[in-house]
C-alpha cells in the first residue's frame, strides 16, 4: 500500500508542472486571442470570415513588432545620432561614453562581443586558473606579439579587468557563453548545464 501512495505523489510531481503550465498557456492564449477575436470587427463585417483561433494573437505581435521597429527609426535612431553629434564635441566625455556603451553592448548587445570562452592559467605551475572570454586575439598594432587579451570578469558585479597573456596560457572551453559569465557573476553559485 505504501508504494501504491508513493507512485500516486510521484506521479503528481511529474504531471502536475506539466498541466499547471499547459493550462497557464491556454488561458494566456485565450486570453490574449480573444482581446481582438471579441471585437466587433470580427463577429460580424468584412473581418468576419477571418476569424479564427490565433488570429488575435497574431495580429498583436505583428502590431508590437511594427510599433518597436517605428519606434527604432523615428525615434529612437534619430535621438541617438544628435546625442552622438553632441559627444564629439566634448571629447573627454566621448572617450567614457563610448568606453562603457561598448562595456554594455559587449554584454547585451548586437554586437556581443563575449562569446569564446576561455580558462586562462595565471601562475607558472598551473595551478591558478580562471575563466575569461578572448576580447583581442591579435594585438600586433599595439606592439604586442604572441599575446592575446583576455576579459576576466568579476563575481557580482558587470566589472572586471583585461589581462595581457601568454597564448599558450590559455585553453579555449567547449561551453555556451552565457553560462560561463552567469557562472563567473555569480561567484560560482549558478549551476551550468
Amino acid at each position: 500500500m505504501k508504494k501504491i501512495i508513493s507512485y500516486f505523489f510521484q506521479g503528481i510531481l511529474y504531471i502536475a508542472p506539466i498541466a499547471v503550465t499547459l493550462y497557464v498557456f491556454i488561458i494566456a492564449f485565450t486570453w490574449l486571442d480573444g482581446l481582438l477575436l471579441n471585437l466587433e470587427i470580427f463577429e460580424e463585417g468584412p473581418f468576419a470570415r477571418y476569424s479564427f483561433p490565433g488570429i488575435g494573437l497574431i495580429i498583436i505581435v505583428i502590431t508590437i513588432t511594427a510599433v518597436g521597429f517605428l519606434g527604432q527609426r523615428l525615434i529612437t535612431t534619430p535621438i541617438s545620432n544628435a546625442f552622438e553629434h553632441l559627444l564629439k564635441r566634448a571629447p573627454l566625455i566621448k572617450v567614457i561614453y563610448s568606453s562603457v556603451k561598448d562595456l554594455l553592448s559587449a554584454f547585451v548587445g548586437k554586437e556581443r562581443k563575449f562569446e569564446k570562452p576561455v580558462l586562462v592559467t595565471l601562475d607558472k605551475e598551473g595551478i591558478l586558473q580562471r575563466f575569461g572570454f578572448i576580447t583581442a586575439s591579435d594585438l600586433n598594432d599595439l606592439g604586442v606579439k604572441d599575446k592575446i587579451g583576455v576579459y576576466l570578469p568579476s563575481s557580482y558585479g558587470v566589472l572586471g579587468e583585461l589581462y595581457i597573456v601568454p597564448t599558450e596560457n590559455v585553453q579555449t572551453i567547449d561551453a555556451n557563453s552565457a553560462d560561463i559569465m552567469k557562472f563567473v557573476v555569480s561567484g560560482g553559485v549558478t549551476k551550468v548545464k
